[in-house]
């Protein structure tokens, strides 16, 4: 009664349509709730509705880098430059990653390693489109601070499949989704979403339609439900 009443609450100053909360507790999952709207229509949201799971995208693949660390496959602190075949600089802009091209003569790049990129100390902006210009860049030497960047996480995905051969969207699926039995999650849009799918809302309060995501991105392409999401941090939480 005490988290049904605070989410009202909540809602209600806040104007939010609907909202999800699960508690996890010692390594289990031991509430799960879903209140409110989903979309326009006024559908209910519900435990398995599928919703964006944006930035929480990043944690999933970090625990899934960290398997890989644990399996002697990359090091944490190694540079990136001893994973791939050529300099970044030096590979063609490819729209499901990053314009890597305009690090050309800024040799900072080599200093970038997994532990740099995961714990957002790259020294990028947190996308190169948000730039005045569009254009990647650093705005300190990597390592010396922090600045939330989901081109670092983006990067890192590139050094793993690039590098590595790895595709992380079957990584995940098979390391995460697959072992916790998360099977409303992905990295990319399935067409069963669509019957139980949540749509977004502008700061104005405007219906947006849910993105049919085509591309894998690190830094953010996950779909997923509080139920599932649950199951993650439960593992996670486990250890």
């Amino acid at each position: 009664r005490h988290i049904d009443e605070t989410v009202r609450l909540a809602m209600a100053a806040t104007g939010v349509k609907g909202l999800a909360v699960s508690v996890v507790d010692e390594g289990r999952v031991v509430f799960t709730k879903a209140y409110g709207v989903r979309n326009a229509n006024g559908d209910p949201l519900l435990e398995d509705t599928v919703m964006y799971g944006a930035s929480l995208t990043k944690a999933v693949f970090a625990y899934t880098v960290l398997q890989l660390v644990d399996e002697g496959r990359i090091d944490l602190d190694a540079s990136i430059a001893r994973y791939l075949p050529q300099p970044l600089p030096s590979y063609p802009n490819d729209r499901r990653y990053a314009p890597w091209r305009d690090l050309a003569g800024d040799e900072r790049w080599r200093q970038l390693t997994p532990r740099i990129l995961l714990s957002h100390r790259a020294g990028f902006a947190n996308f190169a489109f948000v730039e005045p210009d569009g254009k990647l860049r650093f705005h300190f030497d990597p390592g010396t601070r922090y600045a939330y960047s989901g081109e670092g996480f983006i990067l890192l995905q590139f050094v793993l499949e690039k590098g590595l051969g790895l595709d992380m969207g079957q990584e995940m699926q098979r390391r995460v989704f697959d072992r916790f039995g998360m099977r409303n999650t992905s990295m990319m849009w399935r067409p069963d979403f669509a019957q139980n799918l949540a749509d977004g809302y502008t700061a104005t309060g405007q219906s947006e339609p849910h993105d049919e995501r085509s591309k894998v991105r690190a830094a953010g392409s996950m779909d997923t439900t509080i139920e599932d999401f649950a199951k993650f941090a439960a593992g996670l939480m486990r250890g």
